[in-house]
């Protein structure tokens, strides 16, 4: 872990600063109005990603822990099955699907519910649409597991006592796979700011990320040190976010 993680960490930290440890690089940063909205941007479709997983996600978690014991088998296969494909495919095939000429495009026209081709691509909708795609089994496979052990005699327990289907949902299923979902909701959170491929491909250059802009710092000016700062400040509100859960999911368990 030391050699693997905590070195380079630590390098790209020392090159933040470098030569002679001084913060020009985030003095940088914080005059140039350009990387701040980049900055904005990423944790704007990060957050944006995050939420449209979690809606789509969960449902479809509980609705595998309904299934039965060979459905949830074709179920989990299925979740499963996209993390053999590339990244890299899976983006050129929402494009595919979403371009002008795409599938989802000729069909609308075909059905006449428009005139002309839509824009799907090329914009934070189709951004967010495939890195959605890309994530969603993070959202879904940690809430499987936790909803799937839950204990059914507490659900029974709400069901005798008078409460409705939702009403059992509501207030001891949902409270209870919550913090779950909070967890994989910050693993999709924070690989959402560091995607590269999918924003590169479906944004078509108008979603720039800050994965985007590390790859023109480091590959082509090269730029080491504001990369670095920037990479560091990235790690920050990582930690931070991280921070924050743990003291949301220590003040829940205390209550």
């Amino acid at each position: 872990m030391i050699v693997a993680f905590n070195v380079p960490i630590l390098l790209m930290m020392r090159i933040s600063v470098a030569p002679s440890w001084t913060l020009a690089n985030y003095l940088h940063l914080i005059q140039e109005e350009a990387y701040l909205k980049v900055l904005l941007e990423t944790f704007k479709v990060a957050a944006i990603t995050t939420v449209c997983s979690a809606l789509f996600g969960y449902p479809v978690a509980y609705w595998m822990t309904r299934l039965s014991p060979t459905g949830r088998l074709v179920a989990i296969a299925f979740v499963v099955i996209p993390f053999w494909v590339s990244v890299l495919v899976r983006s050129y095939a929402w494009i595919v699907l979403l371009g002008n000429a795409g599938i989802v495009n000729r069909t609308l026209l075909s059905l006449a519910v428009i005139d002309q081709p839509i824009g799907l691509m090329y914009n934070e909708l189709g951004v967010t649409i495939g890195m959605t795609n890309i994530l969603i089994p993070f959202i879904v496979l940690p809430l499987y597991a936790a909803m799937t052990k839950l204990d059914c005699r507490l659900l029974q327990a709400a069901a005798t006592l008078g409460g409705s289907d939702f009403q059992t949902f509501w207030l001891v299923f949902f409270p209870l796979t919550r913090p779950a979902l909070a967890a994989s909701a910050l693993l999709v959170f924070i690989s959402a700011m560091g995607f590269y491929i999918t924003p590169a491909l479906l944004g078509g250059g108008r979603v720039t990320m800050i994965a985007n802009v590390l790859d023109i710092l480091i590959n082509r000016l090269p730029s080491w040190g504001l990369a670095s700062a920037i990479s560091t400040v990235l790690l920050a509100a990582s930690v931070a976010l991280y921070g924050l859960y743990r003291r949301a999911a220590a003040h829940s368990r205390m209550s």
